[in-house]
């Protein structure tokens, strides 16, 4: 159990994989600032707004935020795409002895699936400059699971916005600063499996670094995860559905999706600002072969699992931080979802 914050404690802001802040620092000094409102001292370290930092020095940094006794909570700034190679660089004994609150998503897998191995829970979300720096205000499912994570430990109904957006307006662009990116209504959530609530231990993450994980052989035991719930959730690379239906079944020859009592699969984006843009018609239609093919998949190895589809606690904003390592209760009968925040 890792202790709650009090207002006025520091925290670390890393960049465990790209540093986004040296490349667009107005939405990260707005991040900043909006991190002092809420009750926190923000902290930098060396590779925070250093692009292009090793992956030795990047470790030394998160080693040496959880050695600090000042330190309260760590949160990465943003996810990238190298961060399984800076892992291997960490020091176990210091982070065992020194356990923190994490806060990261997307790339973050990898050292949330690090501490999760070291016996730490952390939270999957809160990405600083995604979904603290930019636009006109923190939005609020993010909000409170962002006060619930640092300050309450609460648990606390996940419940759906009303509406998400795949990728808010250009950093580079000044009205990324008091602008929301293109926003449509969110799909309700959907639900598979028997009417019956499950609670459990959570793991999972992005299914495109979930994929290396299990290539570099860095997966729990699979009796570890027996009677948890598994988070997945697809990346900004609009991973055609085919190669998610192949992750997610690799899950299940590997005996993963075999022992869960539950899935939960993220809303997925399914646009992003470097590719042509889709019609809603589109949009929907890739939506739609995603979650097929992730259920039908689940649905084959484990016909018991309660899986609910369509939280966005992924690659779309408003995101919702959850547990990662900490329990989630899926309520099939009741249709709802709930974190435990300690």
């Amino acid at each position: 159990m890792t202790a709650l914050l009090r207002p006025g404690d520091r925290v670390a802001i890393l960049s465990p994989s790209f540093a986004v802040p040296g490349a667009y620092p107005a939405v990260h000094e707005q991040a900043m600032t909006r991190l002092r409102d809420l009750g926190v001292e923000p902290v930098e370290y060396p590779t925070t707004r250093q692009v292009g930092a090793s992956p030795v020095d990047r470790a030394r940094d998160v080693t040496a935020a959880f050695a600090d006794p000042s330190i309260r909570a760590i949160m990465a700034t943003i996810g990238g795409n190298d961060q399984i190679t800076v892992t291997p660089h960490l020091d176990d004994e210091v982070i065992r002895a020194n356990p923190k609150r994490f806060l990261g998503y997307s790339d973050n897998t990898n050292l949330l699936n690090h501490l999760w191995r070291l016996g730490i829970p952390g939270f999957y979300g809160g990405s600083t400059q995604v979904h603290i720096g930019p636009g006109p205000r923190i939005d609020a499912a993010h909000l409170t699971a962002l006060r619930a994570a640092l300050f309450t430990g609460s648990e606390v109904e996940v419940t759906n916005p009303a509406e998400s957006e795949d990728f808010c307006v250009d950093w580079g662009d000044p009205r990324s600063l008091s602008e929301f990116g293109h926003r449509v209504p969110s799909d309700p959530l959907e639900w598979s499996g028997p009417e019956k609530a499950v609670e459990g231990r959570t793991w999972g993450g992005c299914l495109e670094v979930l994929s290396q994980l299990g290539i570099a052989g860095r997966f729990p035991a699979v009796d570890d995860l027996r009677g948890g719930i598994l988070l997945l959730e697809a990346s900004e690379r609009l991973t055609p559905a085919p190669e998610i239906r192949d992750i997610v079944r690799a899950l299940g020859e590997r005996g993963l999706l075999g022992v869960v009592a539950g899935v939960m699969l993220a809303r997925t984006p399914t646009t992003h600002h470097q590719e042509p843009p889709r019609t809603e018609e589109e949009r929907a239609l890739a939506r739609r072969e995603q979650i097929d093919v992730v259920v039908d998949t689940v649905r084959s190895y484990n016909p018991d699992a309660v899986v609910c589809v369509g939280v966005p606690f992924g690659h779309t904003r408003p995101q919702w931080i959850l547990p990662y390592g900490g329990t989630v209760r899926l309520d099939g009968g009741e249709k709802r979802v709930f974190a435990d925040y300690r």
